[in-house]
C-alpha cells in the first residue's frame, strides 16, 4: 500500500475533456498496480456508454474501473452521493494493497471527493415549479445569469442549458441566503485522512479543437443515434437526467428534427470547447495539481507523469522503463 507521511495515497488525474485523462489514468494504474475511479456525472448511468467515451471492458488492459454504469438513466445521481461511493471505493481499493486512481473531468465531483460537499437543503417542489415557469417564458439561458449574479463560481461550472442543476443551484441560494460555493467552504473531504495526489491534463485550444471534432466524428461513427434510439426503445424516457447531458442533449435534439446531423456535429463540438474551457477555469482553482502539456497517450506523458508522482513522494518502481 502507498503511503505518504503514513497516510493512505489517492491519486487524481483531472483536466479538461478530450485530453486522454483515460488513457493515462490506465498506464499509470498498471505502472503502480492501481484501479481506477471514474469521476464522470454521465459514466455512472447505464446504457451511456458512446456519448461519455466509456472505455470498452476490452480496452481496460485489466484494470478494474469503479462508479461505471452503477445507476439507471431514471436514478438521482448527486455530487454528494458519488463522494460517498467514490470514498468508499478508495478505501476497498486500499485495503487490497492497491493504489486507487480518480480519473475525470466532472469538476464538482471531484471537489466533493477531496474537499466535501454539503447535503443541501430539501427540495422545494413549489419553489423549483416557479424557477421552471421563468425558464419556459424567458429561456434557461435566463437562469443561468441570474446565477451568474448571485453565485458566479457555480455559474462557471453549471453549463447555460442545464436546467437541472441551475434550479438546484438558485434553489439553494434562494433557501438559504448563501450560494453553493459558501457552503461547499465549510465542509470536509470523506477522504480526509489521505494524501491526494492531483494530476492534469492541459493542451492548447488548437489541439483541443483537433481532438474534439475527432471525437464527434467517431462517437457519430460508433452507432451514437443507434443508442440513444435504443435506449428510448427500452423505456428510458427524454426526461432523464443523462439525456440532458453534453452530446446527449444536441443529439436528443437532431433526432426531434431540430437540425441536421452535420450542424448537430459542430454543435456539439463547440459546446465541447466551451466545456473545455470551464472544466479549465474549475481546475486551474484546485489545489496543488500538476500540470502536464501533452495528451495522456503518449509515452513522454506517462513517463513525466511518474516522474512527478515520484516526486511528490510515491514510490515508483525502478523497473519503469520507457522507450
Amino acid at each position: 500500500m502507498q503511503t505518504l507521511e503514513g497516510h493512505p495515497v489517492l491519486v487524481a488525474v483531472v483536466g479538461p475533456t478530450a485530453t486522454g485523462k483515460s488513457a493515462l489514468a490506465i498506464e499509470l494504474a498498471q505502472r503502480l498496480d492501481g484501479e481506477v475511479i471514474s469521476c464522470d456525472s454521465t459514466a455512472v448511468y447505464r446504457g451511456f456508454d458512446i456519448g461519455t467515451d466509456k472505455v470498452p471492458p476490452a480496452e481496460r488492459q485489466g484494470i478494474p474501473h469503479h462508479l461505471v454504469d452503477v445507476a439507471e438513466p431514471t436514478d438521482v445521481y448527486s455530487a454528494a452521493r458519488y463522494a460517498a461511493d467514490a470514498a468508499r471505493v478508495a478505501r476497498e481499493i486500499t485495503a487490497r494493497g492497491r493504489l486507487p486512481i480518480v480519473a475525470g473531468g466532472t469538476g464538482l465531483y471531484y471537489r466533493a471527493l477531496t474537499r466535501g460537499i454539503f447535503p443541501g437543503p430539501g427540495r422545494d417542489p413549489g419553489l423549483r415549479e416557479r424557477l421552471s415557469r421563468v425558464a419556459e417564458r424567458r429561456g434557461v439561458v435566463s437562469l443561468h445569469r441570474w446565477l451568474q449574479r448571485c453565485d458566479p463560481e457555480s455559474a462557471r461550472r453549471i453549463q447555460p442549458r442545464d436546467e437541472k442543476r441551475l434550479i438546484r443551484a438558485l434553489e439553494v441560494y434562494l433557501v438559504t441566503g448563501e450560494p453553493l460555493t459558501t457552503h461547499f467552504s465549510r465542509t470536509s473531504s470523506p477522504v480526509a485522512d489521505y494524501r491526494v495526489v492531483p494530476l492534469g491534463l492541459r493542451l492548447t485550444q488548437e489541439q483541443l479543437q483537433s481532438r474534439i471534432a475527432r471525437r464527434v466524428d467517431q462517437q457519430f461513427a460508433d452507432g451514437l443515434l443507434d443508442e440513444i434510439r435504443a435506449l428510448r426503445a427500452r423505456g428510458v424516457p427524454g426526461e432523464a437526467g443523462p439525456f440532458w447531458g453534453l452530446v446527449y442533449r444536441q443529439a436528443v435534439e437532431h433526432l426531434a428534427g431540430a437540425r441536421d446531423e452535420p450542424a448537430t456535429r459542430a454543435l456539439i463540438v463547440r459546446e465541447n470547447r466551451r466545456y473545455a474551457r470551464r472544466q479549465s477555469i474549475w481546475f486551474k482553482q484546485e489545489p496543488d495539481v500538476r500540470w502536464l502539456e501533452t495528451p495522456g497517450e503518449r509515452t513522454e506523458t506517462h513517463r513525466a507523469a511518474l516522474g512527478m508522482l515520484a516526486e511528490a513522494g510515491i514510490e515508483v518502481s525502478h523497473d519503469v522503463k520507457y522507450p
